[in-house]
């Protein structure tokens, strides 16, 4: 277990730090292929933030390009995505949180979403087994084109997230619980002091 593919040889909380600037991140970004746990990791850290009184929310970001059809020009709806980024993170700030942690798939345009909330994001990539991940998508989707789809594409991005490599770290996943998983991203990331 433990950490894996640090693009440093220093403690992993140090190259992170360093990355983000002096300011510690106040947004934790999981990403990973679909079906990695993503989102389920993303809500498991939130519950940890609320045991410890950590003012934060929680955003899922499948939900903020969830229209059809897409628009022209925007197969991957991530125009949509990132302007409802831009007014829901203002939102929640305003409304008192003091953390964000989003989930989604992030592979080259880590710029841009750092742009629409106005600050760094610290990028968690989580990577379990494949067959783990085809497991999830075949007991999650009903048989037929929208399943075979995401069976196609988790290793597909996988493979691009591997050859992008712009996750601040890489967390290899075995067969730990939500909250498990949640509790070594914290630690790997130091993301709350």
């Amino acid at each position: 277990m433990g950490l894996s593919r640090i693009r440093s040889s220093e403690d992993p909380v140090t190259c992170l730090n360093r990355r983000v600037g002096k300011q510690q991140s106040r947004v934790l970004f999981v990403t990973g292929t679909v079906g990695a746990g993503k989102t389920t990791t993303a809500y498991a850290v939130g519950d940890l933030l609320r045991e410890r009184g950590v003012p934060h929310a929680v955003l899922d970001l499948d939900e903020f390009h969830r229209l059809w059809p897409p628009p022209q020009g925007d197969p991957f709806k991530q125009e949509v995505e990132l302007a409802n980024l831009r007014a829901v993170a203002t939102n929640y700030r305003k409304a008192g949180a003091t953390y964000l942690l989003l989930a989604g798939v992030v592979v080259r345009d880590r710029a841009r979403y750092e742009a629409a909330l106005g600050e760094p994001i610290l990028l968690c990539r989580l990577r379990p087994p494949l067959d783990r991940v085809t497991m999830r998508l075949t007991g999650r989707h009903e048989p037929g084109d929208e399943r075979d789809w995401h069976v196609r594409r988790a290793p597909q991005l996988d493979a691009m997230l591997d050859e992008a490599g712009s996750a601040d770290l890489t967390i290899d996943l075995d067969e730990e619980t939500p909250a498990q998983v949640a509790a070594r991203v914290l630690a790997a990331t130091g993301f709350v002091e």
